[in-house]
Parts: structure tokens; sequence; C-alpha cells
């Protein structure tokens, strides 16, 4: 298998890094690339529903609880006041694949493509990121230092991704260089 690469799509709230994201997945798996994601929650968020056996297990006091069907599994893992895992370690758990897109985990030190949209009246993340590599956008911004394309142009936003994802060996390294 080549070397796991990871990409980030970091953006404000609201500036469309999902939609991106369903629209780019499948441009990628139309190549071949087998695609991975890795999505960022800033806020509490449950998978699991009051009353099933998975959920009174890890109420319960379970530190992890692993589900498993024919047709998947997941795992979960309770934090119970140990901190936030950086990216990094996320990426050592997951199944290797040929790309990790990483929606989210906007101040952590991998490559990214901002995704930006004016009317969200946020300012841009490039100037003060070193690790956006290009812009998607729906307006056009003359005072970019990285590349802007359109957000439409999902082939293009696809070569981007997979010219500049890093290996995942590298993250920590990279981060330390920088």
């Amino acid at each position: 298998m080549k070397t796991m690469k990871v990409i980030g799509l970091a953006g404000w709230s609201g500036s469309g890094k999902t939609t991106l994201l369903s629209k780019l997945i499948p441009a990628l798996t139309r190549r071949g690339v087998k695609v991975s994601t890795v999505k960022h929650a800033h806020h509490q968020f449950d998978l699991d529903k009051p009353g099933k056996d998975s959920y009174v297990h890890r109420e319960a006091g379970a530190t992890e609880v692993f589900i498993s069907s024919v047709n998947r599994w997941a795992q979960m893992h309770e934090l119970r006041g140990a901190p936030e895992l950086h990216l990094r370690e996320i990426l050592t758990k997951m199944t290797p694949v040929d790309l990790v897109i990483v929606e989210g985990f906007k101040r952590e030190a991998h490559p990214k493509i901002e995704i930006y949209r004016a009317e969200t009246g946020k300012p841009l993340l490039q100037p003060d990121d070193n690790w956006i590599v290009a812009i998607a956008s729906d307006a056009k911004i003359p005072r970019a230092n990285v590349p802007v394309i359109s957000l439409d142009d999902v082939e293009k936003i696809a070569d981007v991704a997979l010219a500049e994802a890093m290996p995942v060996d590298q993250l920590g390294k990279a981060a330390a260089e920088v």
C-alpha cells in the first residue's frame, strides 16, 4: 500500500466545507483513490441513542465500546476528562487508505485547502496560516498568497488535494520545523 497522506479542508462555519467534501470524495474515488475522513466537532456529540445496549455500556463507565454487525463496525472511546486527541494521534488509529481528508482542525499543522465565502463575513485564514496551500472560493481573492480555485471546480480541487497532501508520518516532523 502507498503511504497514507492527509489534506485538510478548513474554513469558518457556513463556508461550505461539508458540501464540498460531499462532492470531492466521489471525484477522488472515481480516480481510484481510497479516501477516509476525519471531522472535528467543537461541541459535545453523541452517536449513540439512550436505551441502546452500547449506550448503557458507555454510561455505566466503559472506556471503549465496540459495536459490530454484518454491515459495519464502530468504536467509541470516552475521554472521561482526558485531553482531546491531536490530529496525528487520531490518524494513527485509522485503517490505512490513500488519502485522509480532515474537515476542521483548522489550528493544527497540516496542509489545508481553505474554503472561503465572503458572505460569511469572516476573515481569511490564509494570511495567518502557513499550512494553507490553496483557497477554494466563490469569489476572486486578489490579495491571496496561494492559488485560488473556484468552489465549483471540484476536479481542480481534487488535483490540488492530491498534489499537496502530506504523508501522515511527516506530520509531527513538519509541525516542529515551522
